[in-house]
């Protein structure tokens, strides 16, 4: 891996043309003397602070490929900005002028913006948090409001203390609410504030939830006094009270959530105050099994992730196998009592789905775990989890079971749900290899590459071929299969049947119809592999003919010149060429940009052939036919010399 200073080194202003643009790069030239405090990080980042409107604290994380990472406090999002480039530029002068970049000391106002968690409020915010929300208030850090408080209370009479509340209430209807609620908790008499917090629940519930975050505008309900008064019946004991407003809570605020056009403020506001009616339920007065399912009866109808927490309730110790047996029976009395949902609908399937894998949970932690694998024998045909099941099969040692069930699962899924398909047919290669049956894994890398050809299906194909020592015929037939269409693991329209060496798979696609009037030859598949064999003049020839016979055939044309610059040098320069004049046809000075990038290629093609005179021809012929487009003309001003490296 290359250091900062080799990357440094090797820079040149046409690699930040392409990675910022040319206008972006000229700007941060201009931002080289505002760059202040420049420093390195152990990781070999570029760290300063740099002088706008602002001043903004910059990072660039350099790759020799080309791709740097950026971040800087500014407000520009449009890609890397000005000061990030200035950054690079003031690294590079200094390392020219043979100055030694410093390393950034922790304690460094800039590494504590960059790096660090900042404290950007005083302590006395800290202090004057709100009571309603103390572990957000806490994360400020500083003194505990509460004892600066009890300071400056600790003096005064009752008396005082008194009229001190007494007036508080007064000003603030918030502290006369929290007395006497606090005084309903203490006392044990909650009925009245039940009734109020149900009422209030009703109300937050129906409430709009809505957010524009263009205009900053918008309604989230209020949750921060449910969530405190959840809390409190919580910590005084009132579990079973807790879970009835929980369930009403929940109900509602389903409903909520579905019809809110926020940005999921309202979901993690009733995400925490389910959160707490949680944890009441192994408080509550309700049998172990009937707080089991009283969380999994929710979470099985929870669409929103509000009840993410019920997961630890049930790995709860506290719930031993009796318990998990007890639920099993009901979950499964539930399952034969629920309609089997069509093939096609979806959404039923998936209800389904979840209820038989909760019931497995409780097969498993009930020590039930003989009675799962005849539950995914029942429900493979209508949940279609045949991938469950076979996983259950091998792991229990019943590989040809699971064989079976992989073939059954295929044939019903290869229509309607062809992914599970796909998975299946994987299954049985892998389980051919576990096999040692390298002729079947080749089979089926065939198949896969027959079904989809492309560069990755074939290179597996070539893989699982060496070791059966069939690769040259087997490339044979591939190679003739990409031009004619013609498929050769089946019997031929005429001539009997095609010299196929290997064994049929147990499963098998059927042959993909192909859009268009002339699907074949599959030249993009072909120059792909032709450039991935190095074969370039197969690449060259593949992509003439491409060219000549489909409107799309140009657009392989990057890639082919990339390949073939080497080896066809001119074939390269007549690509970028038609790729330049597409650009600047498209009339936009990001096209402009776009044809510089391509341009600089051309340039290095004839320096290498000490061909300089040829490309200042190609620059003139570029200026005299577009001499009116001013922006063209300066991103060909910047290629008159050859690439200059930033530091040298």
């Amino acid at each position: 891996m290359k250091t900062l200073t080799a990357i440094l080194g090797e820079l040149t202003y046409d690699d930040l043309d392409q990675w910022a643009g040319e206008t972006i790069r000229t700007r941060g030239k201009g931002y080289i003397k505002r760059v202040d405090g420049l420093h390195r990080t152990p990781a070999g980042e570029l760290v300063a602070w740099v002088a706008g409107t602002e001043d903004y604290a910059t990072l660039v994380r350099l790759d020799e490929a080309g791709g740097h990472d950026w971040f800087c406090t500014c407000p520009y999002d449009g890609g890397p900005c000005k000061h990030a480039v200035a950054v690079i530029l003031a690294a590079a002068q200094q390392m020219r002028q043979g100055r030694e970049i410093p390393l950034l000391d922790e304690s460094d106002d800039l590494f504590l913006i960059l790096f660090g968690e900042q404290d950007d409020e005083p302590d006395w915010a800290a202090e004057e948090a709100p009571a309603d929300d103390p572990p957000e208030a806490a994360k400020k850090g500083g003194k505990s409001g509460g004892a600066k408080v009890r300071k400056l209370l600790a003096d005064k009479s009752r008396d005082e203390l008194c009229d001190l509340l007494v007036a508080l209430a007064r000003e603030y209807p918030g502290v006369a609410r929290r007395l006497l609620e606090a005084e309903q908790m203490r006392s044990g008499r909650i009925e009245p504030l039940v009734r109020s917090l149900r009422k209030e629940i009703r109300q937050l519930t129906n409430e709009p939830a809505w957010h524009n975050h263009w205009r900053n505008e918008g309604s989230i309900p209020d949750y921060s006094h449910v969530r405190r008064q959840f809390q409190d019946l919580l910590d005084t004991g009132h579990a079973d009270e807790l879970l009835e407003l929980g369930d009403e809570l929940w109900r509602l605020g389903i409903d909520q959530v579905e019809q809110s056009d926020d940005e999921g403020e309202t979901m993690g506001a009733l995400s925490e105050c389910l959160e707490i009616v949680l944890r009441a339920v192994p408080q509550s007065s309700l049998a172990r099994s009937e707080q089991l399912l009283w969380v999994i009866d929710r979470m099985l109808g929870d669409e929103f992730s509000l009840l993410e927490s019920g997961e630890a309730v049930l790995v709860d110790p506290v719930y031993v196998a009796a318990d998990w047996q007890a639920v099993a029976v009901v979950l499964a009395a539930r399952l034969q009592g629920t309609a089997k949902p069509h093939a096609t609908n979806f959404s039923d399937t998936y209800r389904r789905q979840r209820l038989v894998d909760r019931l497995i949970e409780a097969y498993q932690r009930g020590g039930e775990p003989e009675k799962i694998l005849p539950l995914l024998e029942q429900e493979a045909d209508i949940c279609r989890n045949y991938e469950q099941l076979v996983a259950r099969l091998l792991a229990a040692g019943k590989k040809e079971q699971a064989r079976q069930w992989c073939i059954r699962g295929f044939g019903r899924t290869l229509k309607e749900a062809p992914g599970i398909a796909f998975c299946l047919q994987k299954r049985l290669r892998d389980m051919a290899a576990t096999d040692k049956r390298d002729d079947l894994v080749a089979a089926y890398r065939a198949e896969e590459f027959l079904s989809r050809p492309a560069l990755e299906t074939y290179r597996e194909l070539h893989k699982a071929a060496e070791k059966i020592g069939l690769w040259p015929r087997l490339r044979e037939l591939a190679l003739g299969y990409l031009e004619t269409g013609q498929r050769p693991d089946v019997p031929a329209k005429k001539g009997g049947a095609a010299a196929w060496p290997l064994p049929p798979p147990e499963v098998t696609f059927p042959p993909e119809k192909r859009a268009g009037a002339q699907p074949w030859p599959d030249r993009h598949t072909l120059i792909d592999i032709a450039i991935s064999e190095k074969r370039f003049d197969d690449v060259v020839r593949l992509y003439q003919a491409l060219k000549k016979s489909s409107r799309t055939g140009g657009h392989a044309g990057e890639k082919v010149a990339k390949a073939v610059v080497k080896t066809h040098p001119e074939v390269a320069l007549a690509i970028w060429r038609d790729i330049v004049d597409r650009l600047i046809a498209e009339v936009k000075p990001r096209a402009y940009v776009e044809a510089g990038a391509f341009l600089r290629q051309m340039r290095k093609v004839y320096a290498a052939g000490d061909r300089q005179a040829e490309w200042q021809d190609v620059l003139a012929e570029l200026r005299r036919t577009h001499k009116a487009k001013r922006r063209l003309l300066e991103v060909l001003d910047s290629l008159s010399g050859p690439g200059k490296k930033i530091a040298g």
